[in-house]
């Protein structure tokens, strides 16, 4: 029996829409991961882009659990200018008052997936919005239903 590749041609994309409030961070950004991978289709061809396009609702109540959840001070992200020196860093709770809140889950999952050209064309599938609302009703997405999946999933 020889293994299945799946074709370029032979792949199909869905579109799913998450919806993140309440939603814990971290099992939500590694579900995303799986997802946008494509492992979770039998016809899983690990050098094509065959995971599903991913729509995110409401980034802006996600929730922190842990040592990270004090007063969302605990998750630190740092980046560095290139200058001597140069390092920066900032708290989630600053993020996810500020004006971009969805930065903290593309970060998230950004960090879940492989940092080369797959990876990127992977990334350029996740749709992020802090609010309620989305541009993408005119491609039909199927509503995916995380916080079902696990009681863990979500948090009060």
């Amino acid at each position: 029996m020889k293994t299945y590749s799946a074709k370029p041609h032979e792949i199909t994309k869905k579109w799913l829409v998450i919806d993140a409030k309440d939603a814990v961070l971290g099992r939500l950004a590694s579900s995303v991961a799986i997802i946008l991978r494509g492992k979770h289709k039998p016809t899983f061809t690990p050098h094509l882009d065959c995971g599903d396009n991913i729509i995110i609702v409401n980034a802006e109540h996600i929730r922190l659990t842990g040592k990270k959840s004090n007063l969302r001070n605990g998750k630190i992200y740092y980046h560095h200018t290139g200058f001597p020196g140069g390092i920066k860093e900032t708290t989630a709770g600053k993020i996810l008052s500020g004006k971009y809140p969805e930065r903290v889950i593309k970060l998230a999952v950004q960090r879940m997936i492989t940092r080369n050209n797959l990876g990127r064309q992977q990334m350029r599938n996740l749709f992020v919005y802090a609010g309620a609302s989305h541009p993408h009703e005119a491609q039909h997405p199927e509503i995916y239903d995380f916080a079902s999946k696990n009681a863990k999933n979500k948090r009060q």
